[in-house]
């Protein structure tokens, strides 16, 4: 069957028209070399209408329309990435992984790519899976500079199976500029203000910094959860007061590429009544684990199959904000199904946890090898002045996490604040190896939730020499510091 992607939107959304762009980036591909012409993967601006209101958003997608981009296991990511805002940006391909070079990440692989230019990529894809792809230019992956990145097994196509991708996102009138200043600016004098973007009903931090000190407080009154209200939630660009109808066949089955595309928000993915079998996640396969509801953090991927009962029937996924009512999500409806409407709120969603990565298995885990190297990285920091950092320093002060071509590298990271932190590598897979002081030979992932006041060891092969970036992929705590890099000894 045909996939199904962000189906019915583009009578929603506004592209700015297509502007003459410079070609400055050099190709990786030699003059003359076969294989098709470069995929153009534009930047831009569109209106999104959400709550009833028009936004300016940033745009990424390919020139052809489409929201996804679309590649097979096996290519080449031939991509010319042309930038038709008037200011910098850069587009970092998430969970993939290129040569240093071609990563995307200002300062550490590749400048800003100027406005009205172009830069041109090209590497082969090893690997299928669901990926993603976004700025890391400022916060302009706040304003919804991202978008789906799916790269296609062979053997794919011969499934029986709808294939639906559902991306996340959360999103605020205001500009992240304004909420960065209200969480930095406000948290020295918190007590009774209403600090703009904030979510108060989540949070303890009277509580909990006498205990963060390492001096007396109760650590089990809870950690912060939510530490940005935002005005909608989106699931392919949609609220649930209008959200995408999938149509589907009675009793077909359905494979769903679920993405956490999302600043500052981690969800629960509920499948209501139905039961869903993971089969991958971050883009790697993993043994089956079969449940309704599926812990999902920022920047986390999940691919579930999903089989529809017999006879007409429509049935909501949702997305469900960890610590409160918000929720999001699609509808999942035969052609002569009755769809009822669905608010925005619904029940409390308990904070999302490791319940689920603790039962899962990678289909293809790393060979077996004792760590050469085990480095250990500290999570600080906290919401008072809304400081976050890696081992004590903010980015551009921090040391960089060193290793050496060939080492299988133990990378244990504890976490000394009262906030989960879903930590990214670039340019890498890993394995999730332990979980506190349990030990488990988990999935390969890209990005690991790391809990309040909690541990999560994982394990790597240095096998793609360069610098890496490595990071908490909330935005907001991101651009308040909490980042480093992996470096490769000469």
């Amino acid at each position: 069957m045909a996939p199904s992607f962000f189906g019915a939107m583009t009578r929603r959304q506004a592209l700015l028209g297509s502007a003459a762009v410079a070609l400055l980036g050099a190709g990786v591909r030699s003059a003359g070399a076969a294989g098709p012409a470069p995929m153009r993967l534009l930047v831009g601006r569109r209106t999104l209408e959400v709550n009833r209101k028009a936004a300016s958003v940033y745009s990424l997608a390919p020139a052809s329309g489409q929201r996804v981009a679309h590649f097979t296991r096996g290519q080449h990511f031939a991509v010319a990435l042309e930038n038709q805002l008037s200011e910098p940006t850069l587009v970092h391909w998430h969970g993939l992984t290129p040569p240093a070079a071609q990563d995307g990440m200002p300062g550490l692989s590749q400048p800003p790519l100027a406005a009205r230019a172009s830069y041109s990529y090209d590497f082969r894809l090893k690997r299928g899976g669901t990926f993603w792809m976004h700025s890391h230019v400022g916060l302009q992956r706040a304003k919804l500079l991202a978008a789906p990145l799916i790269v296609a097994d062979p053997g794919d196509a011969a499934r029986d199976e709808h294939e639906i991708v559902l991306f996340l996102s959360d999103f605020s009138f205001r500009e992240p500029e304004e909420i960065v200043a209200g969480l930095s600016g406000g948290h020295g004098a918190m007590a009774g203000m209403a600090m703009p973007g904030m979510d108060h009903g989540a949070m303890h931090h009277d509580m909990s910094m006498t205990g963060m000190n390492g001096m007396s407080g109760d650590m089990s009154m809870g950690a912060d959860i939510n530490d940005i209200d935002f005005d909608a939630y989106l699931a392919n660009d949609r609220t649930l007061a209008d959200p995408q109808v999938v149509r589907v066949e009675p009793g077909g089955r359905v494979r769903l590429r679920v993405i956490n595309g999302a600043a500052a928000t981690n969800f629960w993915i509920d499948l209501g009544a139905l039961q869903g079998e993971v089969i991958a996640v971050d883009g790697d396969p993993v043994l089956p684990v079969t449940a309704s509801r599926f812990e999902l953090a920022m920047a986390q991927r999940i691919d579930l199959r999903v089989t529809l009962p017999a006879g007409q029937g429509a049935y909501p996924v949702l997305a469900r904000r960890e610590g409160a009512v918000e929720r999001t999500g699609i509808v999942l409806a035969t052609q002569r199904a009755k769809i009822t409407k669905l608010a925005p709120q619904g029940d409390y969603a308990r904070p999302v946890g490791l319940a689920l990565e603790a039962r899962l298995s990678a289909r293809t885990p790393l060979a077996a090898q004792a760590p050469n190297r085990s480095l250990r990285v500290d999570l600080t920091g906290g919401m008072m002045g809304y400081d976050w950092s890696i081992n004590g320093k903010r980015y551009g002060e921090d040391s960089p996490l060193v290793v050496r071509a060939g080492e299988r590298v133990e990378l244990v990271m504890r976490n000394r604040t009262m906030m989960a932190h879903p930590m990214h590598l670039h340019g890498h897979r890993f394995q999730v190896a332990a979980i506190g002081d349990q030990q488990i030979a988990g999935a390969m992932r890209d990005t690991v939730l790391v809990p309040a006041m909690g541990s999560v060891t994982v394990l790597l092969d240095a096998d793609n020499p360069g610098q890496w970036a490595f990071h908490c992929h909330n935005e907001y705590h991101m651009a308040a510091g909490m980042m480093t890099s992996l470096r490769y000894e000469a």
